[in-house]
């Protein structure tokens, strides 16, 4: 099966924010907006990998920020609106999967885990609502993952913190729905990045995970982004409060 893949007119000039936007899932989902025409603000810790992405593609626009300082994220939102315009397309895609056991996971990393994997996907949702609304709506597209179904043994904060952002996208939905603003999840199962392959993605864990899921594959970085593009889009207008999985079927 070849061919291309969908253009969304309704993105071209879509002012689009994203988290966690230098590397991985997320330097894939700053690229596919930004080749729709969106203008694209993003992101991320990782100064050299963020400076390089930006200088790749023209127009997009970078800020250095930790995710867990909530007035650097929220004055990066406001210094995006100010220099491209209202932002009606906000992908919450910051995160951190470290391992983590129950028994090593004491207040302050139980803490931290959440400030990183749930905090930023509230606040710059809420940090968003106003000019969205003004905008005559958006939409919000928040990173859950199947972990939060599967419930692991080794991440505990992170499923805590995922399953708390499926409920929370309902939540938000409902409250911002009668401002035309969406809110969904994506859910991905196990993504073929770098991060992956260098920390945990074995041949025996990639067998194992072929093994379970239905299309016997992993998922990759730009379909996930392909996802996020159909609910940004205008195409995906009556969708809102659902996670929606992208796992190969593994699920």
């Amino acid at each position: 099966m070849s061919g291309g893949f969908a253009a969304y007119p309704s993105l071209n000039g879509a002012v689009v924010f994203i988290t966690g936007g230098a590397m991985g899932i997320g330097a894939a989902l700053v690229r596919a907006f930004h080749g729709q025409g969106a203008r694209v603000a993003f992101v991320d810790v990782a100064a050299a990998a963020g400076e390089a992405l930006a200088a790749d593609l023209p127009g997009a626009w970078f800020r250095q920020v930790d995710v867990t300082d909530v007035a650097a994220l929220e004055g990066a939102i406001a210094a995006a609106a100010a220099a491209m315009g209202p932002v009606t397309v906000l992908v919450n895609n910051v995160a951190n999967d470290t391992r983590h056991t129950p028994e090593d996971t004491d207040a302050a990393a139980w803490r931290a885990h959440l400030a990183v994997n749930l905090d930023p996907t509230f606040l710059a949702a809420r940090a968003v609502r106003a000019g969205m609304a003004a905008a005559g709506g958006g939409s919000i597209i928040n990173f859950s993952s199947i972990t939060a179904f599967l419930g692991p043994a080794d991440l505990p904060a992170y499923v805590a913190a995922k399953g708390a952002v499926n409920a929370l996208t309902r939540s938000l939905a409902r409250a911002w729905g009668g401002e035309a603003i969406r809110v969904n999840a994506i859910a991905p199962g196990w993504v073929e990045t770098e991060r992956q392959r260098a920390l945990w993605l074995s041949p025996d864990a990639e067998a194992d995970w072929n093994r379970e899921a239905a299309l016997h594959r992993l998922v990759q970085p730009q379909e996930v982004a392909r996802l996020a593009l159909f609910l940004a889009a205008d195409d995906s207008a009556a969708i809102t409060g659902q996670t929606l999985l992208i796992d190969a079927g593994r699920i």
